[in-house]
């Protein structure tokens, strides 16, 4: 099977003058090249010979084989290979597709490395809860978006075991979430993979890695098991990371049957220490703001898939599995505490209050109105101020250590059937199948009411300050209190796609699928009913495409398709702005939200033409993706918490382009994308933390404004270099561009500036089982951000820090310069 780079996208009249003539030129001009004379040193036969068929997996079940020619996919894809993912000796798969694939951009709002965020087209697949999602992720046909929001914990993922990595743009076919596309992973297995294979890798920051793979084949029967273990003290303050993964594959296959029973097992801790205020970053570049921040995940999960071949033309795929997914995460937070108001009822007067400054009111202001702020500790009693100082709460700076917990269990089961035998005297790839996912989870989450010291780590012990420790909530259950919940998901899908040849040149692909899910939510307290709910979502979502060989290697294509991702059980509990929540901690009643349409259009070029004694593989795509009803996540006027809601219609549209030549020497890639993601709606948006908010905490939104945290423009470049048969150096650069602060969504405020990065490596062969290696990333030690948001400065004014805070601006910086050297041993 070899292994594609794809292509894609629209054209569009608000894209940049001049790209539909770029576009018909390169056809042109590339049309011509294939159709140059044969040489007459040799026969033409040779030359018109074609060349090997690339092909990409359709579905998610599809990823272990029965795949589809490339040049026949009416859309845009990507492959990247084992030895893609390997090249860059990093321990996240992000690292390795934001490198390779021009539309992948990286963010970082959890602060940490290993739990990155990509954006693909201007959607998320990121590990950090109540960050709105738009790809859908599998692996081995498994779907790996978490069932409580649909996160993606990249961090679980052993890259040593990837056998392949595909990126589809425009197909419903991977179901729910994939509104900008989908990442589909295949993993190896010993029928695959023979060999040993171990590596031992340290450096900077006190990193300390190893991994191993093993697979081994005889006769009908293959095992296949890959181990990693990272430690890394991290380059910010209390960052550290740990993580270990397990994977195992024990397969058996005869003439028409495969077998494979699949487990896994993982566990990561994180100091993820999220962005940190510009003035503090102006000091130390390690800084951190409030603390603690870390996060605890384990995984498991069992698998058993198959494939039976009853006749040289029909394949049948099936997939069961049982993953058990936790997750603890605690988070130190100012808490945005005051003195209650003197129009409080008696009990609460010196008492403390959650702040109700610019909070939505009632036409009147009554007792009832400012009762509903109080601070309960767990046995319902108020907590007074301390005393002294006229009984006032103002100068306390106090904190809230927050606590979620998140327990899941998924069960799921799918089957396909590929029929690829000629119909009526044509080519044919058709496809028709059904999913059933099913997770339950359990949630619960509570706050510590704490004390701020000025180094911004927050404790629960200060004999001076009443209440400290205590698990609190407010009276009206606004902004703070405990939570547990349970919620039951039920995904349904069928879907089906032709591809039919109508000539020897043209491909028309139709098809689509039908998404069913279900979602309930549960209160466990029983104090807050307004949490149980049943809702139903469904949709037909379709697929049409149109693809063409041009010439031997070079072919055209133009595709439609929709998609739709449903409210995940995070953002339906927390969905109502009158009772915001702590963003990724808790939830609160829920007027349900609606599903998410996306609609793209695309076209584009591809071509694998070879050059020399190797091969260019080049793409172009234009696309443009329209979405109604798309979730977005907006701040509340209480200090870190918000509320998810539904806008009308955002836009995203760009160009992707791409080339790779590889020989036997060199490997070269290069690739550029544009993005222009806007909101297509007039209205105003919470930013109650942005410097150019209204009165009330708004932003003014109108068509064309730019939607935040995306940039527009990018650039990758990479080369390698055998010097010898046994020495290899090589490097990576890439160019993003600058992006609005997550906040912004009317993009009255600077830009988060944009940066590049130039990474390099070597290695060399001591012999044909031994290897040294050496990389050094951020060569240059560029400062660059990776986020941005805002946040309130005063929410910590009393923490006595060394400075005083005023600007509203926060950032996660990306790693300073690394150096690391490690050793592979293979048998």
């Amino acid at each position: 099977m070899t292994l594609p780079a794809a292509a894609a996208p629209i054209p569009m009249r608000s894209l940049a003058p001049g790209l539909t003539a770029c576009f018909a030129l390169a056809l042109s001009a590339l049309a011509g090249a294939q159709e140059r004379p044969a040489s007459p040193t040799q026969p033409s036969e040779e030359i018109q010979s074609l060349p090997p068929v690339k092909v990409i997996a359709p579905s998610p079940l599809s990823a272990g084989g029965a795949g589809i020619d490339r040049d026949k996919v009416p859309a845009m894809t990507h492959s990247l290979s084992a030895g893609d993912i390997s090249r860059t000796e990093s321990p996240n798969v992000t690292d390795v597709l934001f490198q390779r694939i021009p539309g992948i951009s990286l963010s970082d709002p959890n602060g940490n490395s290993a739990v990155q965020e990509i954006q693909y087209r201007g959607f998320a697949a990121s590990s950090l809860q109540g960050r709105p999602q738009g790809l859908a992720v599998y692996m081995n046909g498994i779907r790996l978006n978490e069932a409580f929001g649909d996160t993606v914990n990249w961090d679980l993922i052993p890259t040593n075991a990837i056998q392949r990595a595909d990126v589809w743009s425009n197909n419903p076919v991977f179901g729910l979430n994939a509104l900008g596309g989908a990442v589909s992973l295949q993993l190896k297995n010993g029928f695959t993979y023979h060999g040993f294979e171990a590596d031992a890798l340290g450096g900077s920051f006190g990193r300390i890695s190893g991994g191993l793979q093993y697979g081994a084949q005889k006769g009908d029967v293959a095992v296949y098991v890959a181990g990693q273990g990272l430690r890394d003290d991290g380059w910010r303050d209390k960052s550290p990371t740990d993580i270990g993964r397990l994977y195992l594959d024990l397969g058996w296959r005869n003439d028409r049957v495969e077998v494979h029973l699949i487990g896994a097992a993982a566990k990561s801790s994180f100091g993820a220490a999220a962005a940190t205020p510009v003035q503090l970053l102006d000091r130390d570049s390690r800084s951190i703001f409030t603390n603690p921040q870390t996060t605890d995940n384990e995984m498991a999960l069992l698998a058993l898939n198959g494939s039976y071949a009853p006749s040289e033309t029909w394949t049948l795929q099936g997939n069961v599995y049982g993953r058990g997914f936790k997750q603890v995460h605690v988070d130190g937070n100012a808490a945005e505490l005051e003195r209650c108001s003197n129009s409080s009822s008696p009990q609460f007067l010196d008492h403390v209050c959650l702040q109700d400054d610019g909070f939505p009111r009632p036409a009147s202001v009554t007792t009832a109105f400012r009762d509903q702020f109080a601070i309960l500790d767990q046995n319902n009693n108020p907590i007074p101020c301390p005393p002294g100082s006229g009984n006032t709460c103002a100068p306390v700076p106090y904190g809230t250590i927050d606590r979620t917990e998140t327990k899941a269990i998924a069960f799921g089961l799918s089957m396909q059937a590929i029929n690829t035998g000629p119909w009526f005297g044509h080519g044919n790839h058709f496809t028709v199948g059904a999913s059933l996912d099913h997770s339950t989870v359990d949630f619960t989450a509570r706050s510590r009411l704490g004390f701020i010291n000025p180094d911004l780590s927050i404790v629960t012990r200060n004999p001076a300050i009443p209440g400290l420790g205590s698990i609190i909530h407010t009276l009206g259950d606004v902004g703070v209190g405990p939570v547990g919940l349970s919620a039951a998901n039920t995904y349904y899908g069928v879907y089906t796609v032709e591809t039919f040849d109508v000539t020897d040149r043209w491909s028309a692909t139709l098809g689509g699928r039908v998404n069913v899910a279900t979602i309930s939510l549960r209160d466990q307290l029983g104090d807050s009913p307004e949490l149980n709910s049943d809702v139903t979502y469904s949709r037909f979502n379709p697929l049409a495409g149109v693809a063409y060989k041009i010439a031997p290697g070079v072919s055209a294509y133009a595709g439609y398709s929709e998609s739709n991702r449903v409210p995940t059980p995070l953002e339906n509990g927390c969905a109502n702005p009158v009772k915001p929540c702590l963003i990724e901690s808790f939830l609160v009643a829920d007027p349900p939200l609606k599903q998410v349409v996306a609609r793209t259009y695309e076209v584009g070029l591809r071509g694998d033409v070879p050059v020399l004694d190797g091969t260019l593989d080049w793409k172009l795509g234009l696309f443009r993706i329209d979405s109604s009803d798309d979730i977005i996540q907006v701040a509340s006027v209480i200090q870190g918490r918000g509320s998810f809601q539904n806008v009308p219609e955002t836009r995203r549209q760009g160009v992707e382009a791409g080339a790779q030549y590889q020989s036997s020497r060199w490997l070269a890639y290069v690739g550029y994308s544009f993005l222009d993601a806007t909101y297509q709606f007039t209205g105003t948006l919470p930013s109650p933390n942005n410097p150019f908010a209204d009165a009330d905490g708004n932003v003014r939104v109108v068509p064309g404004k730019n939607i935040p945290g995306l940039p527009q423009h990018q650039g990758k470049f990479g080369l390698d270099y055998k010097v010898t048969s046994a020495f290899t150096v090589g490097g990576d650069v890439a160019v993003v561009g600058g992006r609005y602060f997550v906040g912004d969504d009317a993009n009255q405020n600077a830009k988060l500036p944009g940066y590049w990065v130039l990474n390099v490596h070597t290695s060399y062969d001591i012999t044909k089982n031994v290897q040294i290696f050496a990389l050094a990333n951020n060569l240059l030690d560029k400062r660059y951000a990776l986020f941005g948001a805002f946040f309130d400065p005063q929410g910590v004014a009393n923490a006595g820090l060394p400075i005083a805070l005023t600007d509203h601006r926060t950032e996660v910086f990306g790693p300073p310069i690394s150096a690391y050297g490690g050793i592979r041993v293979r048998f």
